[in-house]
């Protein structure tokens, strides 16, 4: 099977323009930070130019751009017009996601994954980066993959369901958890301006330990109240929010046990929180097992929570999961590579 060979406009008087609607995009985009060129992001539509593109700005090594289509199958299409106006460049973000050091986390292992095929810079966060404190000083993001919050913190006794060993038996430089310090250090971070993705279950570190005006629906709830143990849900997309350039406005989101559903606590801080994506108002069910579907009837599946300085991004459903969800992909990704400004 021959793959294909993206196009480069040989005629690009103000720069060329990538769909931000691609998946490979994101792949374009950090290839083209690693050869340092200037890049700037579509946050108003506008002409041919959809909201979320990238512009990759004059001047820039055709050769580079040349490999990058055949590697990528990214078209590099011209601009006839100045998009300077419309745009916002973006710089490459430092990004760090947590691993923790007891039992490994399959989440966090499936994530770096993803990141690595898609060209994103990363590094690995253990509990004594955490515990430094000053994170906004050295990260720009933070990733919380899918855990519980018990094993974040730390975990204390013989895990849920006696399986395991007691973590009290294992020597103090080999514990993981980085505790209520850590906590305090990512809130920290966020308050500084940084930018925290947590992915499912990690929210309740969030919702516990925060103050965010932001409860979660279905804590609780079971059986026929509510499950969808590993289900596609249909969701509606604000595609005007920075976390959702380049999605459709009708998607699928990837649901499983352990999953979150948000809903905003009225107050004075409720127009800190922002919905990305809703859950639909019925028959939300595409594919799988839902019970209990009007726990989540026009619910928010994603939000992002404006927290001093930073925004908190809380993606309820497995927008990333096995690195098979590609349809919302983006939902991650748009995280990581800056909103402009």
């Amino acid at each position: 099977m021959v793959e294909p060979r993206g196009m480069v406009a040989e005629e690009a008087p103000h720069g060329h323009r990538i769909d931000g609607a691609l998946n490979d995009a994101f792949s374009a985009v950090n290839m083209l930070f690693d050869a340092g060129a200037s890049l700037q992001r579509v946050t108003q539509g506008g002409g041919t130019a959809g909201l979320g593109d990238f512009i990759v700005e004059p001047g820039t090594d055709s050769t580079v751009l040349e490999e990058i289509a055949a590697a990528t199958g990214v078209d590099f299409n011209a601009l006839e017009w100045d998009p300077s106006t419309i745009s916002q460049p973006i710089t490459r973000q430092r990004v760090g996601m947590y691993q923790r050091f007891y039992g490994g986390n399959m989440d966090e292992g499936w994530t770096r994954w993803l990141l690595e095929e898609f060209g994103f810079a990363y590094t690995s966060l253990f509990d004594d980066e955490i515990l430094a404190g000053d994170l906004h000083e050295r990260w720009d993001v933070i990733i919380l993959p899918n855990d519980s919050r018990q094993m974040m913190l730390g975990p204390t006794g013989r895990p849920e369901g006696g399986r395991g060993p007691d973590p009290a038996g294992t020597p103090p430089d080999y514990r993981s958890g980085f505790g209520q310090e850590g906590a305090e250090a990512l809130e920290a971070f966020v308050r500084n301006g940084g930018t925290l993705v947590a992915f499912a279950q990690a929210g309740d570190l969030i919702l516990d330990e925060f103050d965010v005006p932001v409860r979660n629906a279905v804590a609780g709830l079971w059986g026929n109240d509510f499950w969808a143990p590993g289900s596609t849900l249909k969701v509606r997309v604000d595609t005007s929010s920075p976390f959702a350039y380049g999605m459709p406005e009708d998607a699928l989101a990837t649901y499983l046990a352990g999953g979150q559903v948000y809903e905003t606590i009225p107050g004075a801080r409720s127009a800190d929180v922002q919905r990305v994506v809703t859950y639909i108002d019925r028959d939300i069910l595409q594919s799988g097992w839902l019970l209990g579907e009007e726990a989540i009837a026009n619910k928010a599946a994603m939000v992002s929570v404006q927290h001093g300085r930073g925004t908190i991004v809380m993606i309820g459903f497995r927008a990333q999961h096995r690195a098979q969800t590609h349809g919302t992909f983006k939902l991650v990704f748009n995280a990581l590579v800056g909103r402009g400004g």
